[in-house]
């Protein structure tokens, strides 16, 4: 349930609408990947390795998806299993494994893709293109200020003259 609007900050309902527009986009997406048998998350591992065909190490895939590399290690196992993804050795790492999608993996992305474009053209609905780059442009600006809103500050003491 949405709360009730309760006062007029533009800025206050536009961050609580991409709250809502993100959970909504994840629940979609969600349904829309289950008839491959897949996760959202399971398909941006594969659509980053697609995209990187000389694999990724667990740490850069996990710095990609935002997520801790102890939740990687899962989406991975799980691909694995489905022979979609393999580790192997890092000769630049031993303590690491360069994960590379296999041929079942790119052929299943490739089968995906047009669908996913398809879809994601759906959510946008009739707003023009213009529009919608200036949607990611605002977002990418509205994400750097949240990074840099959650980087610690430095407190800085302050004396009272007075004591």
């Amino acid at each position: 349930m949405r709360p009730k609007k309760t006062e007029s900050n533009p800025r206050y309902d536009a961050l609580i609408g991409l709250l809502w527009a993100s959970e909504s986009l994840w629940n979609a997406s969600r349904v829309f990947f289950v008839r491959w048998d897949l996760g959202p998350s399971q398909f941006n591992v594969l659509k980053l390795l697609h995209d990187q065909p000389e694999g990724c190490t667990q740490t850069e895939l996990s710095r990609a998806l935002l997520v801790h590399r102890s939740n990687v290690t899962g989406l991975l196992n799980r691909l694995e299993r489905r022979k979609l993804i393999v580790r192997r050795d890092n000769d630049a790492d031993r303590r690491a494994y360069r994960v590379e999608i296999t041929a079942g993996g790119r052929k299943l992305v490739e089968r995906i893709l047009p669908h996913y474009h398809h879809a994601a053209a759906q959510m946008w609905g009739d707003l023009p293109e213009k529009r919608v780059r200036q949607i990611v442009d605002d977002l990418s600006q509205v994400s750097r200020n949240a990074d840099r809103s959650s980087k610690p500050t430095p407190i800085t003491p302050t004396h009272d003259a007075r004591a």
